[in-house]
């Protein structure tokens, strides 16, 4: 049976690199997309939001926060901009960094403070409603 091989590089590092993977689910920017083996070769520009990597039984989630995603071969690319496992996430520094980020938009700075505030803002959302997730039983991650 087909499988895919799932690779996941920030500028930074390697995120993820496997083989024999069943599906990926990501958050394009025009809504979630599902990879399958056999898929018809893709490129297409991500959304920040959760990349699910399904292999056997099990399920990962990372955290994906734009970049783009490329199907080719049998094979994800995933250029991100950041990224992280969602066991590496701190849920404290998490909730502080949306905290920070609420409070320069409800300051009302110069439309660059507002701009980069909201990036910040959708970035600590995501990794809290990620981080609180995985803490809860039954969770998937």
């Amino acid at each position: 049976m087909a499988k895919l091989t799932v690779e996941i590089v920030t500028g930074e590092r390697r995120i993820y690199n496997d083989t024999d993977i069943d599906m990926v689910i990501a958050e394009g920017v025009e809504g979630q997309l599902g990879i399958l083996p056999r898929h018809s070769p893709l490129v297409t520009p991500l959304a920040p939001g959760e990349l699910r990597i399904r292999k056997g039984g099990s399920e990962e989630s990372l955290v994906i926060f734009g970049g783009f995603l490329e199907v080719n071969e049998g094979k994800v690319l995933i250029l991100a901009d950041a990224a992280e496992r969602t066991d590496e996430i701190d849920l404290a520094a998490a909730e502080e960094a949306r905290r920070r980020a609420q409070e320069t938009l409800a300051n009302r700075g110069s439309t660059e403070d507002a701009a980069a505030a909201e990036a910040a803002l959708a970035q600590a959302a995501v990794r809290v409603r990620l981080g609180g997730r995985r803490r809860r039983p039954g969770s998937s991650s």
